[in-house]
Order: structure tokens, then C-alpha cells, then sequence
């Protein structure tokens, strides 16, 4: 085998190098993102590492780098129709190759392959699908209090009271506006049911926003807001997770990327803490698709580096070690379920059958349309003055702009 195809080792004359540039910057993600470091350089490779804050910060610097001649070798990213402005543009390559060479489209669920692919070709290779439909209760505060699992809004909502009284923080969340935005998407989904969400998420009627399910939903968003610290100003969704797997705080409505941080802390499901999917949302999958995307260039050795490190990413060792870490599911369906926990082996059932995924809404919404929302579910969510009326009449003008 030629030291020039992705699957050859590397050899001391020819170290493949790559430089990674990530916004995977909490403990949890730290330790996921180890996984693909160590694959890397146990194959005698070298890996420089290029953390940024943000996704916005991450596109703006690759970006600014492609113009001027020097991409990095590798990009994280979100695999969702925003994305597929990348191989429009001309920012990322295809990685076609690796991707047939190794079957992907035989394990892959089709809600991944039709996140990674453009105009029949993979340009983006998936590490794991999260979900954002997710609530997660203290073993301890729920056993103590004698209270149900989450099963509907009303039992959230009288649970929390209870949780209150008794000295605890209901609610758990931190200072991000689009984790407040992930409680409402779970209402929305429970009170407009599939085929509204999609109305609203993937088509972005305006009149369908204003309808009194709209109404209902935030109404129902109110209350819970009455149940969360007044003063959460630095505080993040893995501050918000930690909180609640030490037993200070009742319950979070987070992504599992929680259960990394969770994990990360030496906290352990079923003990510490459950897992429930938001009442109304039992029976879908919420899905966040996590992957790599691999900047063009023209420099024959770093193309055939983004082919070796693609190849890696799919190595089913990789893929339950990263998982493990990251408090996601892997992409592949055909990874043994006594590999996963729990929570694991619930997002399994939901990817491997047929009409059980969902396109969370950041993944679904145009850029712009998504900020749009969040920031205005946000504003009702933190200021009692704003009326549902007014929030109503927000969201659908915010849809009409397409």
C-alpha cells in the first residue's frame, strides 16, 4: 500500500499533520475531542490544536484563512441545512472517497446522511448525534420528595413547586438564551404535536405561529420561568448540569452533551442522576449532528491527511470512546446496544427506526430565522412585562422573513 492512500500508515518520512480548529472547549468535550487526538498521533501523526469561543468565531477565522491561502486541515461543525452553504461556497471538499470506500451509506441512519451530503457526495464526516429533547432529574431530590418522572407539563410544574419548598433550585439553567430556546422547542413539539412542528420549524409559517397553540405553548413557558435562579449571569449549561448531578437542583432541559459533563465529573446515570425525554417528545429524537468538515486546498499532503483523519472518525473503537465522553449516541447503527448506558440505548432505538428523528430546530431554521427566535422566546422567557400576545406576534414576524 502507497504511503499517499488515507488508510497507509504514516512512516517517518511522510508524518501526517493536521491542524484542528474546534469550539469543543468544555471539560467534557476537552476529553471527547482526546479521543480523536490520541487515534491521531498513535498513527504517528502530528495534531496542533485551534480552539475558538464560538461556531461564528470558527467560520469567520477558516474563512478569513481560505481567502488568504492557509486553511486549517480540519474544522468541527454542525451538519445541518445551514452547512450546506459550505460546499456551495466552495469553503469545504468532498470526502467522497473515504466514504464509499468504507460504506458509509450501509450504517449510517439516513436523517445523517442526508445532514452530511450535497448534491449526492459527503462532504462532512459525523461524529455523533445528540439530542436536544432531554430532561435530567437528581436521583436524590426526586427519590426524597417521592416525586414522578416527568411524564407532562402539569407533573413538571407541580414537581418543581415541591422542589422549591423544600429548599432546592426547581430548575436548573444558565446564562445562554438558546437554553431557554430548548425548553420552548419540547413545548412546542408537545402542544402542535409533529406536524406543526414541522409547519413551524421547517417551513416557517407565519400563520401557523399564530395560532392558540402558540399561546398555550408559551403560556406554559411563563410558568416554568418562575422557577428558575433570577441571577444566572456566567453561569453555563454545564454549570447548570453539574448542579443538578451534585443534588443542589431538581432538574435541566439540555441536550445530552449534560451527560458528558455529568460523566466527566464521575457522576453515574440511574445513581445520580435519570434521564427522561420532555413530556410530548417521548417517541422522537430531537437530533444535533456533530461532524468534521475539511477545508479546500490544493496541498496533496493535507488533502490526503483530511482522508486519513475522515477515516478515523468512523473507527468503531473511536466512535464508542468519543460518545462515551461527549454523552451522545454514535452515528453508526450498527454499534452493539450493550456498549451503550441507559440513555444511550433510548437515542439507539429512536435513530434505528424509521420516522423517530427530528431535525432539532437550530439544525432545521435558517441562521438568521433561528437566532431570531431564540432571542425572542428569551426575551419573554426573562422579562414578565413582555405578553404572550406580543411574543406571539414576534415569532410569526420573525418567520415571515425568509
Amino acid at each position: 500500500m502507497h504511503a499517499e492512500s488515507p488508510s497507509a500508515p504514516a512512516n517517518s518520512a511522510t508524518q501526517p499533520s493536521i491542524e484542528v480548529t474546534h469550539f469543543w472547549i468544555s471539560r467534557s468535550e476537552s476529553n471527547a475531542l482526546d479521543v480523536y487526538r490520541s487515534a491521531w498521533k498513535n498513527l504517528g501523526g502530528k495534531w496542533i490544536d485551534t480552539p475558538t469561543k464560538d461556531k461564528q468565531a470558527e467560520l469567520k477565522m477558516v474563512s478569513d484563512r481560505i481567502a488568504n491561502g492557509y486553511p486549517p486541515t480540519v474544522m468541527q461543525w454542525h451538519a445541518n441545512e445551514g452547512s450546506k452553504e459550505l460546499p456551495t461556497m466552495g469553503i469545504i471538499r468532498d470526502i467522497e472517497e473515504v466514504a464509499t470506500a468504507d460504506h458509509w451509506r450501509d450504517f449510517l441512519p439516513q436523517i445523517v446522511l442526508n445532514q452530511i451530503s450535497y448534491k449526492g457526495h459527503i462532504y462532512f464526516a459525523p461524529t455523533n448525534i445528540h439530542a436536544e429533547n432531554w430532561i435530567w432529574t437528581n436521583t436524590k431530590i426526586f427519590d426524597k420528595l417521592k416525586l414522578p418522572s416527568p411524564t407532562s407539563w402539569d407533573s413538571i410544574l407541580d414537581s418543581a413547586a415541591k422542589i422549591k419548598t423544600a429548599g432546592y433550585t426547581p430548575i436548573a439553567l444558565g446564562s445562554g438564551t438558546w437554553e431557554i430556546s430548548l425548553i420552548f422547542n419540547d413545548i412546542v413539539y408537545s402542544v402542535y404535536g409533529p406536524g406543526g412542528y414541522a409547519r413551524l420549524m421547517a417551513a416557517g409559517d407565519p400563520s401557523f405561529a399564530m395560532r392558540p397553540e402558540m399561546l398555550k405553548a408559551l403560556g406554559i413557558l411563563r410558568r416554568l420561568s418562575t422557577f428558575v435562579p433570577t441571577e444566572r449571569t456566567g453561569k453555563s449549561w454545564a454549570d447548570a448540569a453539574l448542579s443538578v448531578g451534585r443534588g443542589k437542583a431538581g432538574m435541566q432541559f439540555m441536550g445530552d452533551y449534560a451527560k458528558g459533563e455529568l460523566t466527566a465529573a464521575g457522576l453515574v446515570v440511574d445513581k445520580d442522576y435519570r434521564c427522561t425525554l420532555a413530556p410530548g417528545t417521548e417517541s422522537v429524537y430531537f437530533v444535533v449532528v456533530d461532524a468534521f468538515a475539511f477545508p479546500s486546498t490544493n496541498n496533496d499532503q493535507d488533502r490526503q491527511s483530511q482522508l486519513r483523519f475522515a477515516r478515523q472518525i468512523m473507527n468503531v473503537d473511536n466512535q464508542l470512546a468519543f460518545n462515551r465522553a461527549k454523552g451522545s449516541i454514535p452515528v453508526r447503527t450498527d454499534i452493539q446496544r450493550q456498549n451503550l448506558d441507559a440513555c444511550g440505548k433510548i437515542g439507539l432505538d429512536l435513530i434505528s427506526r424509521p420516522n423517530t428523528q427530528v431535525s432539532a430546530q437550530s439544525m432545521i431554521m435558517p441562521s438568521q430565522m433561528s437566532q431570531g427566535w431564540i432571542d425572542i422566546v428569551a426575551d419573554f422567557f426573562n422579562d414578565p412585562k413582555v405578553t404572550p400576545e406580543s411574543a406571539q406576534r414576534q415569532l410569526a414576524e420573525v418567520l415571515s422573513h425568509k
